[in-house]
């Protein structure tokens, strides 16, 4: 069992440190491994100062915590909380904190709500619901998110991991390929094409592309998401083809880019599923692999935005 704040095992921090110890970029071992280059970097750094020691997990408690409530505190708080029902912003004024810190204390307890409990006794008498709500369109094509993510380029014959590490530097400055994403707000539903940019008539034939493919799952796009690239705020093509399409056209706040979250992640399953997966031969070869994987992704794969079924199953065929 890792640090549950940990991003890798103890193992992939290990496999982690090996690929940059054999003299592989920093950035593109993060890319793969799923962390931010900060991460590995930290990590590879305690490596080279601890050695396989500087890897195993470390307590994330601060050392001194000087503003932590004390135990005669939290005791007094969860006593009245127990014996006289207070609410937070009572139990905040007859101890003397806050109402968001006794707030934190109850719910370190485990205490139940007020709701959930009869005001006489004190037992227990309402199931506890979730509190917490994943925010999602109510119908498939009520908001499609668009993004592009660029993937290195796979030098002919293979990269490093068909040729090893010492031959991967012969796959440098060959470039970029541009995944343009389409992902349906509700059911997940997800299209993608590899392009070779993605100048605002690239964007625009996309959108007219991924259009047609939800039209083809009886899917009617209503409003498309995007970031505020000048491809897609500027492009006369881009504009032209929202038009045609006659949908609305939303742009994320700036430096707001949770906003086409659904999208960014659909981009990590991409990377982890599909684009460094496993050892291709050639570029063309994954670029091939691209449609398989999309089909496995949209009809067979479990996701748990549709409850542990694929998206497909979250497509209503009169959306």
């Amino acid at each position: 069992m890792h640090h549950r704040n940990a991003r890798l095992t103890v193992r992939g921090r290990q496999i982690l440190v090996e690929r940059i110890a054999a003299g592989r970029p920093v950035a593109h071992v993060a890319k793969e491994m799923g962390v931010s280059r900060t991460c590995a970097h930290r990590w590879w750094g305690r490596y080279q100062a601890e050695g396989d020691a500087g890897l195993e997990d470390r307590s994330s408690r601060p050392r001194v915590s000087p503003t932590r409530t004390s135990v005669e505190v939290v005791a007094t708080v969860v006593a009245l909380r127990e014996n006289d029902r207070l609410n937070a912003v009572e139990l905040a004024a007859a101890v003397g904190i806050s109402a968001s810190t006794a707030g934190r204390i109850i719910a370190r307890a485990g205490l139940p709500r007020l709701f959930d409990i009869d005001p006489i006794s004190g037992e227990v008498i309402r199931a506890s619901r979730a509190t917490t709500h994943r925010y999602e369109r109510e119908h498939a094509g009520d908001l499609i998110h668009i993004d592009v993510k660029k993937v290195g380029r796979i030098p002919d014959g293979g990269g490093h991991r068909v040729h090893g590490r010492t031959k991967a530097a012969r796959g440098r400055g060959i470039g970029y390929d541009h995944v343009h994403v389409a992902v349906d707000d509700h059911s997940r539903l997800a299209f993608a094409q590899v392009l070779p940019d993605e100048t605002g008539d690239t964007c625009a034939q996309f959108l007219a592309d991924a259009a047609a493919f939800f039209a083809s799952h009886g899917v009617r796009v209503r409003e498309v998401m995007t970031d505020n690239a000048l491809n897609y705020t500027r492009a006369r093509a881009f504009g032209d083809v929202v038009g045609m399409l006659g949908v609305k056209h939303r742009r994320t706040r700036p430096y707001s880019p949770w906003q086409n979250g659904k999208a960014e992640r659909f981009n990590r399953t991409l990377q982890e599923r599909w684009a460094y997966r496993r050892a291709y031969a050639t570029n063309a070869d994954r670029t091939a692999a691209l449609d398989e994987w999309l089909d496995h992704y949209n009809y067979d794969r479990p996701h748990t935005a549709a409850g542990g079924l694929p998206p497909i199953s979250r497509v209503s065929p009169t959306c």
